[in-house]
């Protein structure tokens, strides 16, 4: 069977690891890959963009199963258009992808259907957005309503941040059109997890829990990121959560979407805030996190391919994962400066060091090769991933692989999984 992996990060470089271990895989090809995938298959340069582009290189080669890693050519429509092409593809349509490319559409969706998340409003005027503000005081999020490549979130905890953050969504444009509205939210308290799910629609078959660490620095500080790291399982989710999330959140957006006529088939991915034992939706993504996917594919015992054509087929009932009971930390290493202003075109050193350790597992995103030189070529470089025996033996053992690589001014944070430390 041959698989094109959409994407360019360390998702799609730990999808790529994965299939690669199926004996039903025989060529994987990955647009527009990095220095990792082009180990394991053949890096296409097209763009994720390049919707017209991918279906073209998929139908000349006969491709069997495209796997969409980003949100962006989802919301554009990719697979509709590989659906009219009568081309295999993994991940939700147009019209349901809007879970993720929309806050708006999301949080109305969420409201209708009783799905549990924080009180909102919605403008599309910056001075009514403002008033609102000064009215109700903060803290509050503010969200840009489209896509924003992680960062559109600004969590502004005087009014003076609030409402700064309309200046930069809304009139400075820096998130583009994805400005043109915000949802202002509520600022919930209690503690982060991400819940995956694969889904055909109708049944929802879980994945383990994890947890992502989105802020650049330490204990959670500074801007929002892509993801800074990230480790499964989440202790925070406990069984009985694990329950809640699948029955009050997870089971009734899908039905929900059904509904609405948008049926969602691919993963959905619910951020959450728990406090007290309840969870709270903060938003939807559509496709795989990145980097939860790192620890959750390392994790992953079964064979990816059966389970992706199942929903895509609508079989899904019945399909059981099996995972690895040892968990899994995945710290992401940056280029400096990142998510500002960074540089990039840096050697990497010491990949092939850490790779030799037990259990741990180099996943490449901004990474290129420039001749045999491997070289920084993003803001998010690596996704360092290792399992143990318990989670702060995980801890130690990336951590000792992350002490083995080195570029130029790379930045890490040095406490993810720490959160989790506090359950054992």
């Amino acid at each position: 069977m041959k698989v094109l992996i959409v994407g360019g990060g360390g998702r799609e470089h730990a999808l790529a690891w994965k299939l690669a271990q199926e004996n039903a895989i025989t060529k994987i090809f990955t647009a527009p890959g990095n220095g990792g995938t082009s180990k394991l298959g053949e890096n296409v340069p097209l763009s994720t963009d390049d919707i017209e582009g991918l279906s073209e290189f998929a139908y000349d080669q006969w491709i069997d199963l495209t796997i969409v890693g980003p949100e962006a050519p989802l919301t554009k429509g990719i697979v509709d258009l590989f659906n009219e092409k009568g081309l295999k593809i993994f991940g939700p349509d147009k019209a349901a992808a809007q879970i993720e490319g929309s806050k708006s559409f999301s949080k109305n969706l969420m409201k209708k259907y009783n799905i549990p998340t924080a009180d909102f409003k919605e403008f599309t005027d910056p001075d009514e957005a403002k008033e609102f503000i000064n009215r109700i005081g903060a803290p509050v999020v503010v969200k840009a309503d489209g896509l924003a490549a992680g960062k559109g979130v600004i969590i502004s905890r005087v009014i003076k941040e609030a409402n700064d953050a309309i200046d930069r969504i809304m009139i400075k444009k820096e998130f583009g059109d994805a400005g043109d509205r915000v949802v202002i939210e509520e600022f919930l308290t209690g503690e982060e997890a991400s819940f995956l799910a694969f889904t055909d629609g109708e049944t929802v078959i879980p994945m383990a829990s994890s947890q992502d660490h989105k802020p650049i620095y330490n204990n959670d500080e500074g801007p929002n990121t892509g993801g800074m790291g990230a480790y499964s399982p989440a202790p925070v989710v406990t069984d009985e959560i694990f329950d809640k999330i699948m029955n009050e959140v997870m089971i009734p957006t899908v039905n929900g979407m059904k509904a609405e006529g948008a049926p969602y088939t691919g993963v959905l991915y619910a951020g959450l805030m728990i406090k007290e034992g309840e969870p709270k939706v903060l938003e939807f993504n559509a496709r795989f996190g990145d980097p939860e996917a790192q620890p959750l594919l390392q994790r992953l015992k079964s064979d990816l391919s059966p389970v992706l054509l199942a929903t895509i087929n609508g079989n899904l009932k019945g399909m059981t994962l099996e995972w690895d009971d040892r968990p899994s930390v995945c710290v992401v290493m940056a280029s400096g400066g990142y998510p500002e202003k960074y540089k990039i075109g840096k050697e990497i050193f010491g990949i092939d060091m850490a790779n030799e350790m037990k259990d741990v597992v180099v996943f490449h995103a901004g990474t290129s090769y420039i001749g045999k030189h491997l070289n920084t070529s993003g803001g998010r470089v690596l996704g360092v991933t290792a399992m143990g025996a318990d989670l702060k033996d995980a801890i130690d053992r990336v951590y000792e692989a992350v002490h083995k690589i080195d570029f130029y001014e790379a930045h890490y944070r040095t406490d993810i999984g720490a959160k989790g430390l506090k359950y054992v």
